[in-house]
């Protein structure tokens, strides 16, 4: 797998910009076949910065029905990136 296909984008939710302020983490939605230390090798590649630890959760796809038609969502991963000290990933600067 490559590594620039391994982050498919970064999760900007309430919950991700706390994890951001107190322990210094980015929260990334990732391949579900990514491992934890293909994680790591991307975001060191992509950002330039050094990464500490890597936790995953995975989670199952949802059921949907429009009509009589059923289908689901598919599964996914998120990744929390705990990054070195002094270390920083901005996702939008000027705002």
């Amino acid at each position: 797998m490559k590594l620039d296909s391994v982050i498919r984008s970064p999760l900007v939710t309430e919950k991700g910009t706390m994890a951001s302020e107190k322990a210094n983490q980015v929260v990334f939605r990732v391949r579900p076949q990514a491992s934890k230390d293909l994680v790591r090798e991307a975001v060191e590649k992509l950002f330039k910065v050094t990464v500490l630890k890597v936790r995953t959760a995975k989670f199952m796809g949802k059921e949907r029905r429009r009509g009589q038609v059923r289908g689901s969502k598919p599964d996914w991963k998120k990744a929390y990136v705990t990054l070195k000290e002094g270390d920083r990933i901005e996702f939008f600067e000027g705002v």
